[in-house]
């Protein structure tokens, strides 16, 4: 832990006892966690911009984690803190450890969500709508959620976490946090009202209006028959079974969400632009610098996305979700649902919430039907055409038109995801990157 970290509030004013006597736990324990963005550098710099006791032995924090030496640069993350003098051993994997000094001295400081007991008030404080400090918690009147269900929290996330409620259901807690409202509270809310019932909808969320006001946490329907695309799919392939009929009814499935977010958020522009263009470009340029070997195929992606200056323009810009892929599917029984809006936290808010093209998706989704097919050998690229043939042919019988008509969007949407593939695989799991770099083959050497 670099000796210059410090936890103090936001604005210089004199540190907390309790938080000044956790600032090296914290700097130490933030980059080991899966939904810290940034577990490569070490954190220098914590400022505490809100902290509310919300129960006894629980602590809600928000923090700003500065990196690289400097306050300014880094994140705000929420933290809900237990302190414990004997905790039980089933903590033992959520210890951060203890302060040496300060009131919390000898104290047992530990991530509360890992704790039934801290689990289950945080669900008892949004059945009842109210509010602690800057923290407001709130809920649909129509619904009521009952009490006393058992906790258990996921481990399969990244980005955040989520406490599950006696199978019925989902609190998802946002761990990197941004000014204004999330879309996963946002999108599914306004999909309810549209009548969507491809998107569960919220029962309750809570909120902050300090520093500025952010969504935290948002409690849903939780659907525990339900498999997600991406299980299912590597278990067709594993039984050598068809998935066509599957990805048939998802393209329906999209095209249904993509309808209701039209009309619930209504967009004023068209569709593709020079500005799509030239942001695709920068992020190819970029990739090019991270990844050595997209630079012999830098001239003919180029072209990928040079065509649209002269295409016949797509669908017009509306919200979407931002993220598609098999993993953010699931199906229960014969339906299909649309999970996840959050999109990628560390990109702005503002850009996850403006209008895109709808090709976007259905790239993000194709895409992920060649991922699965590569995760077993031989590789079976038929099993993949074939999906994606049948995921735009679901697609078309409920949006009206066909993404394999809009060529070059669909080609130029592609291309932009694979690159973006081919960063985070070069970055995260190398052993991967081969399966984007088939497609950059793939969409370099394509003609128009």
């Amino acid at each position: 832990m670099p000796k210059t970290a410090s936890l103090r509030p936001r604005g210089g004013a004199a540190p907390d006892r309790p938080m000044a006597s956790l600032a090296g736990l914290l700097c130490e324990w933030l980059p080991r966690q899966r939904w810290f963005a940034g577990r490569d550098q070490p954190v220098t710099d914590l400022a505490v911009l809100s902290m509310t006791e919300l129960f006894p032995g629980c602590v809600h924090l928000l923090v700003h984690a500065g990196q690289g030496g400097a306050p300014a640069p880094g994140a705000c993350y929420q933290l809900l803190l237990g302190v414990r003098k004997h905790p039980a051993p089933h903590l033992d994997q959520a210890f951060i450890g203890r302060p040496q000094e300060g009131p919390l001295a000898g104290q047992a400081v530990y991530d509360a969500l890992h704790d039934p007991r801290s689990a289950a008030l945080l669900l008892e404080r949004l059945r009842s709508p109210g509010t602690a400090g800057p923290l407001r918690f709130e809920a649909d009147p129509a619904v009521r959620v009952p009490g006393g269900l058992a906790p258990r929290l996921l481990d399969a996330e990244q980005s955040n976490s989520s406490l599950v409620y006696g199978d019925a259901y989902i609190l998802k807690v946002f761990r990197r946090v941004q000014p204004g409202t999330n879309p996963d509270l946002e999108v599914p809310e306004a999909l309810a009202a549209q009548g969507c019932t491809r998107v569960p909808a919220p029962v309750a969320w809570f909120r902050t209006t300090e520093p500025r006001p952010a969504t935290l946490g948002v409690l849903q329907p939780f659907l525990p028959d339900a498999s997600d695309g991406w299980t299912l799919a590597l278990r067709a392939l594993a039984s050598v079974d068809d998935f066509t009929t599957e990805a048939h009814e998802l393209g329906q499935a999209t095209a249904d969400v993509h309808l209701a977010l039209a009309t619930a958020f209504p967009a004023a522009d068209g569709g593709e632009n020079g500005h799509t263009v030239a942001a695709m470009t920068a992020r190819l340029e970029a990739a090019a610098h991270c990844v050595p070997a997209l630079a012999p195929f830098v001239p003919g992606l180029r072209t990928a996305f040079g065509a649209l200056d002269g295409a016949v323009a797509g669908p017009p810009a509306q919200r979407i979700h931002g993220d598609l892929h098999l993993g953010q599917v699931l199906r229960a029984g014969p339906d299909w649902f649309v999970i996840d809006f959050e999109g990628e936290p560390s990109r702005p808010l503002t850009e996850r919430r403006s209008a895109q093209s709808p090709v976007r998706d259905v790239a993000g989704m194709l895409r992920s039907f060649d991922y699965a097919a590569r995760q077993r050998r031989p590789w079976r690229p038929e099993w993949a055409r074939r999906c994606r043939d049948a995921y735009c042919a679901g697609y078309a019988t409920r949006a009206g038109w066909d993404p394999r008509q809009e060529h070059a969007l669909l080609r130029a949407h592609e291309t932009d995801r694979a690159v973006y593939e081919a960063v985070y695989e070069a970055r995260h799991r190398p052993d991967w990157l081969p399966v984007p770099m088939a497609a950059i083959e793939r969409l370099a050497v394509r003609e128009g």
